[in-house]
């Protein structure tokens, strides 16, 4: 006798597969997650501002620091619409907000140093930028600018 006729049956059915609409995800790990590429997306949109010789409009008539790049982009109109889509987001923020981004990721002040220019504590400034950059995070992710991985 064969070991197959041994073996007891199996009956199986399959429903048939229903399309699953598309639900966005939560981000992973939080929405903190993502403040290192809002930051990296603040840089850029400062050096796209500087190549097409405009100063950004949250910085106003501050004198910022300068760092040359040879980061191209390959029209102008992509860069003009990076611009108007990063400074939607910026208008979003409130004026403190803004005060904090301008220093810390457009112009590059420690948080220290940002600290003592606006007569905060370092302890605030640090919590302010961080609820700041979430924020930010949720408006460029609103805005598509970021995407979820």
């Amino acid at each position: 006798m064969s070991a197959a006729l041994m073996l007891p049956y199996v009956w199986a059915e399959s429903q048939p597969e229903v399309e699953q609409p598309v639900v966005a995800r939560a981000p992973v790990g939080g929405i903190a997650f993502y403040r290192r590429r809002t930051e990296l997306l603040l840089r850029r949109y400062m050096l796209v501002s500087l190549q097409t010789g405009r100063v950004p409009s949250v910085i106003g008539n501050c004198v910022f620091r300068g760092k040359a790049s040879n980061y191209r982009m390959y029209n102008f109109e992509d860069a003009v619409i990076f611009l108007f889509d990063i400074e939607k987001g910026l208008k979003k923020l409130d004026p403190v907000g803004r005060q904090l981004v301008s220093r810390i990721a457009l112009q590059e002040y420690t948080q220290e140093e940002t600290a003592e220019l606006i007569g905060e504590s370092l302890r605030s400034v640090t919590r302010k930028y961080g609820d700041t950059l979430d924020e930010l995070s949720r408006v460029f992710l609103d805005l598509e600018l970021l995407k979820i991985d």
